[in-house]
């Protein structure tokens, strides 16, 4: 009784900074970002707050939205994947080059062909993340430098494998189902990118490997002292952003119909965005799965109403990155808000 009279006590008598500093902390810079998306977008085209619009943002930021919850697990562990975009280059010439190669071939089934090109594209994708697992965890490389490193070797091999061709000859079924087929009145990607929302929800909510991941990012070496092999699971991180990054890439594929060399440029810089405008930190230990995909929503939002507005291409591009500036910047703060706050007892 004594603890909550006190901190009612102390409630009552703060500031306004104060106060308008407790409501950033608790909320983030996400809702104020939304809020002037909508009123800015809105005056800008009749058609952006229709149903219709916003259900297709949803649809168009599947990928994004997968992407983004694998990057939030590596961002919970104090890392980050910068080589999410050319990994989903790599698993979609992987994917469709498999994948055509034995539907052309005759072996087996159609559904066989199918199957066979998306797991060998989602092992593909995980993969990639084993390599940059390994390579921070095991050998100690930052993840600046080591997702760098990765980056270009998997553009190197999908330039190598397509010589900048599209790969084409997969089955009409797979971009059919996957990249234009609809269940119950909504697109196949978005269901399954709510599978994936509700499996890392339980992951990272009700499972010792969860609780593990956060505990890495809050502190390695205290995470040690109580008993977590960090290095295993650092390298689980990574290999479950990878695998992540892998869906995406097949449903991308999906839905582009040919498999690409030249596609996922942004996805590193959208992906870091949305988590970070969702209120995912940098500096680890913090975020929830809710932070990465209304954070990947924000952005496709974003987007979407610059595509209605008819802004060009390379002006998004700087919105994009000044988003992302915005984010860090906010992060910055809040966290010394949050330090400050914290040692004043104002939160409890």
């Amino acid at each position: 009784m004594t603890s909550r009279a006190t901190s009612g006590s102390r409630a009552s008598h703060l500031t306004l900074l104060e106060r308008l500093e407790l409501v950033f902390v608790k909320i983030g810079v996400l809702p104020p970002l939304l809020l002037l998306a909508i009123i800015v977008f809105s005056q800008m085209s009749d058609n952006f707050l229709d149903i219709e619009n916003f259900e297709n943002v949803l649809r168009q930021n599947t990928f994004l939205i997968i992407v983004s919850l694998g990057q939030m697990i590596v961002l919970l562990t104090g890392g980050f994947d910068l080589s999410v975009g050319t990994g989903t280059a790599l698993v979609s010439v992987v994917t469709a080059t498999v994948m055509a190669d034995s539907y052309n071939a005759g072996a087996g089934s159609v559904g066989f062909a199918i199957a066979l090109g998306m797991v060998v594209g989602v092992l593909a994708g995980a993969g990639v993340g084993l390599f940059n697992g390994i390579g921070v965890s095991v050998f100690r490389v930052s993840p600046f430098i080591m997702t760098l490193g990765t980056s270009s070797i998997a553009l190197g091999l999908a330039l190598y494998m397509t010589s900048g061709v599209p790969v084409r000859g997969m089955p009409p079924k797979f971009a059919d189902i996957f990249g234009f087929g609809e269940w119950a009145g909504l697109a196949t990607p978005i269901w399954v990118t709510a599978a994936v929302v509700v499996i890392m929800t339980v992951v990272l909510n009700w499972t010792r490997l969860g609780r593990y991941f956060y505990a890495i990012g809050g502190n390695a070496n205290a995470a040690t002292l109580s008993g977590v092999t960090v290095r295993t699971n650092l390298t689980a991180a990574y290999v479950i952003a990878g695998a992540l990054m892998g869906l995406s890439s097949v449903l991308l594929t999906a839905r582009l119909e040919t498999g690409e060399a030249n596609i996922g440029v942004s996805l590193p810089l959208q992906s870091i965005a949305a988590c970070v405008i969702g209120g995912v930190s940098l500096r680890g230990g913090i975020g929830r799965v809710s932070s990465a995909v209304l954070g990947a929503l924000f952005i496709g939002l974003v987007q979407n109403g610059m595509n209605l507005a008819r802004i060009q291409s390379y002006l998004q591009m700087i919105v994009l990155g000044g988003l992302l500036i915005i984010a860090v910047i906010a992060d910055l703060i809040r966290q010394r808000s949050l330090s400050r706050l914290a040692a004043a007892g104002i939160l409890g």
